[in-house]
């Protein structure tokens, strides 16, 4: 179970209550959006029958949820309902707690700060088949001639972030030996760099689609995927702090599915982590140890 106390699973419910002080509801989330929020955010089916045990309306399948998961899952999911909230027009909002939000902005940043609790990430929706059918995609492309896999790694990026509802766009398309594109993580835009040679990349690289970042937007960041992974030497060249991107490398990528960790889970890691500790780069195995 999560470490939420039973006051803060009362507050969280008057915080996020339709207006007018509805029980049972939350927010202006019918049971189809409310659904469709879970599926496409989280990855998990909040109608599934897992969280019935508090009853069926919405806010005791939160209730349910909140109570059942590990407090890094319950932060994440309180604080894209928080978002929703600020987004909604002030007289949609809930008034029953006047203090509330930053009752509820202390609570996340509790559980995002807490160690880890006994509950247990939500099932996903996106199967064990699934992760399987990616990994072994990746692993058969290690001994494609380069041409060949620089068409399948493409084709392969695109399935696979469209799996986890990252919403890529294109092109996608090969440009001597990358490809470019786009992606939607937690309501921001990042720009892709892809290498799918199994030489390491260096700093010169790097540099390189770090400085095409710096041409756009202040707010613009980036991912470096490369499929051979990084070199030491080119990370250290790189730098660490006020860069804006992170790196991912195949490897990476083939131990988070074999492991049933959701990509969109690993880059939010990945995030957080460079934002912390300034490293653009960080292993599975750092970001998810194993007991």
């Amino acid at each position: 179970m999560s470490s939420i106390k039973p006051a803060e699973l009362t507050m969280v419910d008057e915080v996020l209550r339709r207006a007018g002080n509805e029980r049972g509801y939350i927010l202006d989330f019918s049971n189809r959006t409310f659904a469709e929020f879970f599926e496409l955010e989280f990855d998990t089916d909040i109608y599934g029958g897992d969280y019935e045990s508090e009853g069926t309306s919405k806010a005791s399948r939160l209730r349910c949820f909140l109570k059942r998961v590990d407090d890094g899952t319950a932060a994440r999911v309180l604080r894209r309902l928080l978002e929703h909230r600020q987004a909604l027009p002030e007289d949609q909002r809930s008034t029953i707690r006047p203090l509330g939000e930053g009752q509820l902005i202390a609570l996340i940043g509790r559980l995002e700060r807490g160690e880890p609790s006994s509950g247990v990430p939500p099932k996903p929706i996106f199967n064990r088949q699934n992760y399987e059918m990616f990994r072994d995609r990746l692993k058969e492309m290690w001994n494609m001639d380069a041409h060949q896999r620089g068409y399948a790694f493409e084709t392969y990026l695109k399935d696979l972030f469209d799996a986890f509802h990252l919403k890529a766009r294109g092109p996608f398309s090969l440009t001597g030996e990358q490809i470019d594109g786009s992606f939607e993580l937690g309501n921001e835009i990042y720009l892709l760099e892809a290498k799918w040679h199994k030489v390491k990349v260096g700093a010169q690289e790097l540099h390189a689609f770090h400085g095409k970042l710096e041409q756009k937007a202040a707010w613009t960041r980036g991912l470096f995927v490369s499929f051979g992974g990084f070199t030491d030497v080119g990370l250290y060249g790189f730098g660490r702090g006020g860069k804006k991107l992170i790196c991912m490398e195949g490897k990476d990528i083939y131990e988070a599915l074999d492991r049933n960790l959701p990509i969109d889970a690993l880059l939010e890691a990945k995030i957080r982590h460079a934002a912390e500790f300034g490293e653009v780069l960080a292993p599975v195995s750092v970001l998810f140890p194993t007991a």
